[in-house]
C-alpha cells in the first residue's frame, strides 16, 4: 500500500512538473528576453507557485500550524485552478499560432510588395532597435565579420531562443522594414500567451466569485407514492460539501445558514463533507450551525472528509451545535423515516465505521415512506436493495471544475440532479462549498429544497 502510494505522489509529482515546464517554455521562454527581469520573475514564478500548491495539497494532513496551512491554501489552491485552465488555453493556442503566424506573413508579404521602397547605400550600417528597451545599435557587414569567434548580433539567431526574436528590423533610409520571420513568431507568442491568461484568470476569477459569494437556492418537487396527504409539501433543505477549511470558514458558514433560513424548511439535512480540519482549527467556523431553524431540526450524515478530520469528535461536535447525527441510525417522522448511514470512508476505520443498512432500515415499517441521507451517490444501490423511496446525496460537487464532470461521471452513477433508479428516486445536490481551489467553473453551489409530493393528494 505504501508502495503504491509513493509511485502515485511520484506520478503526480512528475506530471506538475511536466505541466510546468511547458507552460514556462511557452509562457516566459518564447515570449522574454534571455536574461531579462521578464524572464527572470517568469522563471521564479514558474518554481514557487507550484511549491506553494505541494505546500496546500500535503499541509492539512501534515500536522503543520493553521495558519501556516491557511497562508498556503490561498495562493496554492488558486494557482492549481489557474493552471488547469491555464494549460487549457495554451493547448488551444497551438492550433491557433501557426494559422496567425501563416497570416501575419501573408499580410506583410502583401505591405511589402505594394511599398515602395529605396535601396539602402552599401556602406550604410543596419540599425537594429532592441524590443526590451535596449537601444539602437549599428554594425557594419565589416564590423560582424571582425567580431570574435563565438559573438553574436542581433539577427543572426532565428531559433526560437535567438536574440532576433526580440528586434525590429528598421531599413537603411530609417523606415521600418517588413517584419522578419523571428519577429512575427514573437508577435505570435506574446499574443498567444496574453490570451491564455486572460482567459484562465477570467475563468478562476469568475469561478471563484461563485463561491465566495455563497450557494445559490434551488427548489425541486419529488413525489413520492407512500407518502401520505398530510406530508404533502414537506420540504427538506438540502446541505452537502460546505468544506470548512483553511479558506471557506464562519463567514462561509454564515451565508449557508442565512439562506437556509430564509427559505423556512421543515427540516435540514447535511450530507457530509463539512469540514477539512480539526475541531481545534474549525470549531469556531462551524459554530453558525448553531442557528438552523427548520420546524422538525437539522440532521447530519459524515463524509468521507469527515474521516480525514477525526470524524468521532466532529459527530459530538455538531451534537452540540443543536444537529442530530444520524448515524446508521433512523427516525420516524410525520409521514415518513429518515434515515443516514455513515460514509464509506468509515470503513477503513479502526474499529469499522462504515454504512449500516440493516441497522439504520432493517426493521422499519416498509409500508412508510423513506428518505436516506447518504454522502456517496454509488451507494444509491444499497438503498435499492432495501426499498428506499428516495436517496439524498452530495459528494460530486457535480464535477466543480469543467470539464471534472466527466471525470465524475465515471466514478458516479448520478453526478448532479434527480434521477430514479427502479422504485428508488437519488437527488445529487451540487454541494454548497468547494474542495481545494474555491473556485467553480460549470457547477454552481447550491442548496436544494426538496418538496415531497404525495401522490395521494
Amino acid at each position: 500500500m505504501v508502495v503504491v502510494f509513493v509511485l502515485v505522489a511520484l506520478a503526480v509529482l512528475g506530471l506538475l512538473g511536466g505541466v510546468h515546464w511547458y507552460l514556462w517554455r511557452r509562457l516566459v521562454r518564447d515570449t522574454t528576453a534571455p536574461g531579462g527581469w521578464g524572464r527572470r520573475v517568469g522563471t521564479a514564478a514558474a518554481v514557487v507557485l507550484p511549491l506553494t500548491t505541494v505546500g496546500a495539497l500535503v499541509g492539512g494532513r501534515s500536522g503543520v500550524p493553521f495558519a501556516v496551512e491557511r497562508a498556503l491554501a490561498w495562493p496554492g489552491y488558486l494557482w492549481l485552478a489557474v493552471l488547469l485552465y491555464l494549460t487549457l488555453a495554451v493547448l488551444v493556442g497551438e492550433a491557433v499560432r501557426p494559422l496567425l503566424g501563416r497570416w501575419l506573413a501573408a499580410r506583410d508579404a502583401g505591405r511589402a510588395a505594394d511599398a515602395p521602397s529605396a535601396p539602402a547605400p552599401a556602406s550604410a550600417p543596419v540599425a537594429v532597435l532592441a524590443a526590451d528597451g535596449g537601444g539602437v545599435a549599428g554594425d557594419t557587414a565589416a564590423s560582424k565579420d571582425a567580431r570574435p569567434r563565438g559573438e553574436t548580433v542581433p539577427g543572426d539567431e532565428a531559433g526560437p531562443m535567438g536574440e532576433a526574436e526580440f528586434e525590429e528590423p528598421v531599413r537603411g533610409d530609417g523606415k521600418a522594414a517588413a517584419p522578419t520571420a523571428p519577429t512575427r513568431r514573437l508577435f505570435v507568442a506574446r499574443s498567444v500567451a496574453l490570451a491564455a491568461s486572460a482567459a484562465a484568470l477570467g475563468t478562476v476569477g469568475y469561478g471563484a466569485y461563485d463561491v465566495l459569494n455563497g450557494p445559490a437556492l434551488k427548489r425541486i418537487r419529488v413525489p413520492l407514492a407512500k407518502l401520505p396527504r398530510s406530508a404533502d409539501g414537506y420540504r427538506i433543505a438540502v446541505v452537502s460539501d460546505i468544506h470548512l477549511g483553511p479558506i471557506l470558514g464562519r463567514a462561509h458558514t454564515q451565508r449557508i445558514v442565512d439562506t437556509i433560513n430564509r427559505a423556512q424548511p421543515d427540516l435540514v439535512a447535511i450530507v457530509g463533507d463539512l469540514v477539512d480540519g480539526s475541531v481545534a482549527d474549525l470549531g469556531p467556523a462551524a459554530e453558525p450551525l448553531s442557528r438552523l431553524r427548520a420546524r422538525h431540526g437539522s440532521y447530519f450524515v459524515t463524509g468521507n472528509h469527515e474521516y480525514f478530520s477525526g470524524a468521532a469528535e466532529w459527530v459530538d461536535h455538531v451534537r452540540e451545535l443543536g444537529v442530530h447525527p444520524l448515524e446508521n441510525a433512523r427516525v420516524e417522522l410525520p409521514g415518513f423515516d429518515l434515515a443516514g448511514v455513515n460514509d464509506l470512508a468509515g470503513e477503513n476505520q479502526e474499529p469499522a465505521q462504515g454504512p449500516d443498512y440493516e441497522r439504520a432500515l432493517g426493521d422499519r415499517d416498509p409500508a412508510r415512506a423513506s428518505v436516506l441521507l447518504a454522502h456517496q451517490p454509488v451507494v444509491i444501490h444499497d438503498a435499492v436493495r432495501y426499498g428506499v423511496d428516495l436517496q439524498l446525496s452530495g459528494h460530486t460537487h457535480g464535477g466543480q471544475l469543467w470539464p471534472g464532470n466527466y471525470v465524475a461521471e465515471l466514478a458516479n452513477p448520478t453526478v448532479a440532479g434527480l434521477e430514479r433508479y427502479g422504485d428508488t428516486q437519488l437527488y445529487v445536490t451540487r454541494g454548497a462549498g468547494a474542495w481545494g481551489p474555491p473556485v467553480r467553473v460549470g457547477a454552481e453551489s447550491d442548496i436544494t429544497i426538496v418538496t415531497l409530493a404525495s401522490k395521494q393528494a
